[in-house]
Order: C-alpha cells, then sequence, then structure tokens
C-alpha cells in the first residue's frame, strides 16, 4: 500500500505540548522549548506508526478575517498566545525544517483550511491522507482516503478516524459535520448553535431532514414550541454557522515524497538542548 500523507493541525499540537509539558524545559539559551518539544514527539510517534510518503505542517491566524466579518465573535473567548509559546512559535520553521518536513502558512485562511485542502489535493491524486489534529471540525475530511489521527488529552498516541467513527460518534456522514456544528454549537470556537439543541437533537434533525437548510426549511413543522422557535428565529444566524465551519479550500501543491531526516532533526534537537529527543533521532538514523 502506497504511503500517506501526514498533514499536521501545528497550532493545535503546540498549544497541546504547552500546557501538557512544563516550562521548565528550557533550551540552551535559557527559553522553554516545552512546545516544540511535545510537538516534535507528537509528530514522531505518527511518523514513527505510520510511515508517511511526506509531512506537512499547517499553521494560519486564529481567526481568518473572512469568519470574524460572518461572526464577530467567533473566537473572542480565546486566551491570548502566551508569552513563552510565542517565540516557540517563531522558531517552527527553522526547527521542524530541519526534520525535511514542510512548512505551510498562510496568511488569510485557518491552519484547519489548509488541512483540508492537502486532503482535497492528495485525494484528487489518488493518494492517501492522515490528519493529525485535536479539533473535531476536521471529522468533516474523513472519507475512504482520509484518516483524523484525533489527539485526546491523556491519551497515548491518537486515535485513527474515518468515515464509520464519524458516524458512531455522531449518527451523521463527515459531510454534515459542519451542518451538526452550526445546530450543536461549537464552544472552543464562540460558535453557541440553536439554543437548546444537543448532540442527539441535532443528529435526529440531520437525520430527518438531511441538512441544516433541510431542517430549517422543515422548522415550522416542527412540533416542539421551544425548538420550533429556536430554529424559525434564528436562520440567518445558524447558516452562518455552517459557514464559519465549512472548510475553505486553498490552491495547494500536493507535496513531493520526502522522508524524515533523521540526522538533520537530531542536529537541531540538540542546539536547542533536547539532549534526549536527539538520541532518539541519532538512533532512528542509524537504523
Amino acid at each position: 500500500m502506497a504511503r500517506p500523507l501526514l498533514v499536521v493541525d501545528t497550532p493545535s499540537m503546540l498549544f497541546r505540548a504547552f500546557y501538557g509539558l512544563p516550562s521548565s524545559i528550557k533550551g540552551a539559551d535559557g527559553r522553554p522549548v516545552n512546545a516544540l518539544l511535545g510537538t516534535a514527539n507528537l509528530i514522531l510517534r505518527e511518523v514513527e506508526v505510520h510511515k508517511p510518503r511526506a509531512v506537512v505542517l499547517c499553521f494560519g491566524p486564529d481567526a481568518a478575517d473572512y469568519r470574524l466579518e460572518l461572526y464577530p465573535p467567533y473566537h473572542a473567548d480565546r486566551d491570548p498566545v502566551p508569552d513563552d509559546l510565542s517565540p516557540q512559535f517563531a522558531a517552527c520553521p527553522d526547527f521542524f525544517g530541519a526534520f525535511g518536513w514542510t512548512i505551510a502558512d498562510s496568511e488569510t485562511l485557518e491552519a484547519d483550511d489548509l488541512l483540508g485542502s492537502y486532503a482535497t489535493r492528495e485525494t484528487k491524486a489518488g493518494g492517501r491522507t492522515l490528519v493529525l489534529t485535536g479539533d473535531r471540525d476536521m471529522f468533516q475530511c474523513a472519507s475512504k482516503l482520509v484518516s483524523v489521527l484525533y489527539v485526546r488529552t491523556g491519551k497515548q498516541g491518537a486515535e485513527e478516524i474515518g468515515p464509520k467513527g464519524v458516524r458512531e460518534r455522531y449518527g451523521i456522514p463527515p459531510a454534515l459535520v459542519p451542518d451538526f456544528i452550526a445546530l450543536r454549537g461549537d464552544p472552543s470556537d464562540g460558535i453557541p448553535g440553536a439554543k437548546g439543541v444537543g448532540e442527539k437533537t441535532a443528529a435526529e434533525l440531520l437525520h430527518k431532514h438531511g441538512s441544516l437548510e433541510g431542517v430549517l426549511n422543515a422548522a415550522f413543522r416542527e412540533p416542539r414550541p421551544k425548538l420550533r422557535q429556536a430554529l424559525t428565529g434564528s436562520r440567518e444566524e445558524l447558516l452562518a454557522f455552517k459557514e464559519l465551519a465549512t472548510l475553505r479550500d486553498e490552491k495547494v501543491r500536493r507535496p513531493r515524497d520526502k522522508r524524515t531526516d533523521h540526522r538533520s532533526a537530531a542536529r537541531a534537537a540538540r542546539e536547542r538542548g533536547m539532549s534526549r529527543l536527539a538520541e532518539r533521532l541519532e538512533q532512528a538514523a542509524a537504523g
């Protein structure tokens, strides 16, 4: 079987590593490197398991302008990037570039949009894609050729989720994930959803009507008064929520095959005082 493309939701991994490892982990310059170290370990674990043909690290603004124009409270409750994390974000191109991993950044689209775009390009070329993320929004990408490697707090390694896994979790196919988010809401993104609608009701409505638009078009016939009012009274807002949750496509190039450069990565790790990681990489380079 052909090796898959691994695309990484790098901001998600950096934040997860930053809060999961102590800031006492510092490099030669005395600055914390906990996020860089933790992210490298998260990605390397999947590289060792899946042997990808290439690795792409995706970056982008926390809140894209087009999403803020649709709904100004989007991401409004998120805390700013901590002072000890900002320099680690800035160090990513040099550090992870030494691993032979491609750095993909966008000034206008979020990392999620790039992840979906690379998955689309790989699928069109007949290749498989693995999407490493801690964001359930990415379940909309799951298909026969795309799996989500979902990283959860306290778990070793990522859980591989395909279309069947999405259906088992939510009772809907991957294509309806944006519709589901619009109805249920997503507190992490500041999307409130429809008042009084939880996961069970959102799945029930989508199963019955086939899409958010179908749900809204049939809302006047909804026998539950509070639910009928919630749907009919917030139609335009719910449609905007669906657009917020739907990935935008970026014209990205399909990356060429490029294996992880363990020797170069080991040097980069040693330069930053990551001795144990460097030893692990040196052992991998030695075969």
